[in-house]
């Protein structure tokens, strides 16, 4: 568990230090049209649906795979214990798969409606 933390938190630090290097690319000059507190609303609320579609992705794909990878090393280990109920354990861990994964999706489609409808 403890080395599932140090490994949680490297690619927490790496996730924000690539936001970090991101910001200077929300810092363009404005356009000749359009005042400058207008623009600088419009790049806030791009920069923040960006950061939020990012992180909910992130997240759900994070968490996604370490239930995943738990559900496939659990379900190893009962038919290691097992094997004649190999076929009832492979079907739970398919399912429970299938069901972690619709849930990553749906993160997804709630990222394309966060960058595309708000």
């Amino acid at each position: 568990m403890n080395r599932l933390m140090k490994k949680l938190l490297t690619l927490t630090g790496a996730l924000l230090l690539l936001l970090a290097l991101a910001a200077p690319a929300y810092a363009a000059a404005p356009e000749d049209g359009q005042s400058a507190a207008q623009e600088e609303s419009e790049e806030s609320s791009t920069g923040m649906k960006a950061l939020a579609a990012g992180l909910a992705v992130g997240i759900a794909a994070a968490g996604g795979a370490v239930g995943m990878g738990l559900a496939t090393a659990k379900s190893a280990e009962g038919i290691a214990r097992q094997p004649e109920a190999e076929g009832k354990i492979r079907t739970m861990m398919m399912l429970g798969l299938v069901f972690i994964e619709t849930a990553i999706i749906y993160a997804l489609l709630v990222v394309i409606l966060i960058i595309f409808v708000l």
